[in-house]
């Protein structure tokens, strides 16, 4: 893997804006990216999903990984604007109401970054009794176009102390980490095979994910890795490399698939002492690893820690950019690479476990015997 490319990659794409149902910049990176690469051929399906997919070799994997990340993160979409300064926006995401007081937000219009303040906030009643943003009302300094994405002013990407921080890096950086490497897989020619979902609207309820096992984007022969930034936790710190999910809030994931992934970072670390990796219940929130597990797929995660989880500070006093470790993002490249080029096949079994356990037979069932 060549690092400054895939650091340049996760550059590129933190800078582009993005929102609930709002996620076109990226979307038209990604279109753009792939078309660069005659290796690899992509398709987008009824809702917009992307699907793209990479084969090298005489080959086709039996039941090949589909590593999937969404385009969205927290945001504002523009409505309407209601005079020449005043913009009524939705908003999309799971963000406290008590942030939102006069706070400063920026849409991204006619190609620039036009500049607002919140001066109203409705509310409706949320699932649990809790109040949840609706719709705000901004004032702006020049008209904003309907449909575009608003996010917190926070500058541009900037490296601090081995971090990324960014205004948006979930999930940003993961979907950053399948291009990446989508770039390494083309760039090297490895044989192999996987596909690469790029999903809309996860932030609202994994609608886009969801949308996409149903109409059957993604093949069901596939194994689904679902791609993540997720908040750190106290045993799952940034810097101590990716985290591969056994679980969510909601759910445990099919464990043959996490069980798979861990087989091949295990193949991948003793190859490259670098590299190194987690195993975690990410249970803080979520993901979109439950929703294709409980629609039919073999499905698990992988994550990276996340800090100031949906720009809510470590500290929860004000809102702040997001931030990860590119040490953390580099390794979780290297590690889709392995997965793709891999000489293990993932069959539904655990082989590891099964040949532990049956090798624990050999050895001391006869001791059992109680006729003995």
């Amino acid at each position: 893997m060549n690092r400054k490319i895939a650091e340049r990659i996760l550059r590129d794409v933190l800078h582009l804006p993005t929102a609930p149902f709002a996620e076109h910049a990226v979307v038209d990176y990604i279109h753009d990216f792939i078309a660069q690469r005659s290796m690899v051929n992509s398709k987008v399906d009824k809702v917009g999903n992307i699907l793209v997919h990479y084969k090298r070799g005489a080959k086709r994997v039996r039941r090949p990984v589909c590593f999937a990340a969404h385009l969205d993160h927290p945001g504002f979409r523009a409505v309407k604007m209601t005079d020449d300064k005043t913009l009524k926006a939705e908003w999309h995401g799971g963000v406290a109401a008590k942030y939102f007081d006069s706070n400063r937000i920026k849409f991204h219009s006619g190609g620039d970054w036009i500049k607002g303040r919140i001066n109203n906030v409705k509310t409706r009643k949320g699932r649990r009794g809790q109040p949840v943003v609706d719709t705000v009302t901004v004032n702006v300094k020049e008209p904003v176009h309907p449909g575009t994405p608003g996010m917190w002013d926070f500058p541009d990407p900037v490296i601090k102390k081995g971090c990324i921080h960014a205004r948006a890096c979930d999930d940003l950086a993961g979907a950053s980490a399948m291009l990446a490497s989508i770039d390494d897989l083309v760039r090297r020619k490895v044989n192999g095979e996987a596909y690469f979902l790029f999903t809309r609207a996860e932030e609202v309820g994994f609608i886009g994910a969801m949308a996409a096992c149903k109409m059957g984007t993604i093949p069901k022969k596939c194994v689904v890795v679902a791609i993540e930034t997720s908040s750190q936790r106290t045993n799952a710190r940034i810097g101590d490399g990716p985290i591969l999910r056994v679980g969510d809030k909601s759910t445990t994931f099919t464990s043959n698939a996490t069980a798979f992934c861990a087989s091949v970072a295990d193949d991948l670390g003793k190859k490259d002492r670098s590299f190194h990796y987690q195993r975690r219940l990410m249970d803080g929130g979520t993901c979109e690893s439950s929703a294709y597990c409980h629609l039919g797929y073999d499905a698990t995660g992988i994550c990276i820690a996340l800090g100031n989880y949906h720009n809510v500070n470590d500290n929860g006093k004000k809102l702040s950019p997001e931030y990860v470790s590119l040490d953390d993002y580099a390794q979780l490249v290297k590690w889709f690479v392995a997965l793709v080029s891999t000489s293990r096949r993932y069959d539904g079994t655990n082989p590891d476990f099964d040949a532990s356990l049956v090798d624990l037979q050999n050895r001391y069932n006869k001791l059992l015997d109680a006729t003995k």
